[in-house]
């Protein structure tokens, strides 16, 4: 399913989030960036900001294409050995090329083509570890309690090995609710997996017509834009 939908505005060519264990490689998009671009903008901004594949930032230069498997979407990223660079279509030949599910956290769908070990390190960078659900979940709330219509009150129940717990994020009398495993809950608050395929996967929500629109609309902002 193609992701054309309305976005929450993101600023054009956004600097990476700092840092945590030494990647400073700065992290662009292009101006009115496709909904791929921002999700690998995103996701490749998340592996920054906790240190994952930290010597792959920084230290690679090259183009990589990455397209869907089942859609027409697709993008370039260039390392330039500084900085990483996402833009829209593949309109050059890419030292390497990937194939991607964009529903299941950029799995690798076909062989890599190209340069082997470029392939190799786009795919991991494209593949952050999740947070705790509950610290997605807590990032989930910040960044989207400003948007109009937003229930006042997000509870989070997860099914984890130890058993269910809960979270509840915000105060007031409007209350939504998400349940399921907590890897799920994890995915698609930390905005790696797609609101609506994590419904199909198990993810269960509560709450009206017009919260479920709401909250797919946040959920939107937390996969396409920090």
């Amino acid at each position: 399913m193609t992701e054309i939908m309305t976005f929450p505005e993101v600023p054009a060519r956004y600097p990476a989030a700092p840092a945590r264990e030494g990647s400073t490689s700065p992290i662009t998009i292009e101006d009115d960036a496709s909904p791929l671009v921002r999700l690998i903008g995103r996701t490749l901004r998340d592996s920054s900001r906790i240190g994952h594949a930290h010597e792959f930032f920084g230290q690679t230069v090259g183009t990589v294409g990455v397209r869907s498997h089942d859609t027409p979407q697709a993008a370039t990223i260039v390392f330039d050995g500084e900085t990483i660079e996402v833009t829209s279509g593949v309109l050059v030949e890419p030292d390497s090329a990937v194939v991607v599910d964009l529903r299941a956290r950029f799995a690798s769908t076909q062989t890599p083509t190209g340069d082997a070990a470029l392939a190799a390190g786009t795919l991991r960078a494209l593949r952050p570890p999740l947070p705790h659900w509950r610290e997605a979940a807590r990032h989930f709330w910040e960044v989207t309690r400003g948007i109009p219509g937003i229930p006042e009150v997000l509870i989070v129940d997860a099914d984890g090995r130890d058993g269910p717990e809960r979270g509840q994020f915000g105060d007031g009398s409007t209350e939504y609710l998400m349940a399921g495993p907590a890897d799920l809950l994890a995915g698609v608050c930390s905005g790696a997996d797609d609101f609506v395929a994590s419904l199909a996967a198990g993810v269960r929500v509560k709450g009206t017509l017009s919260q479920m629109s709401v909250m797919t609309a946040a959920s939107w902002r937390v996969r396409f834009a920090i």
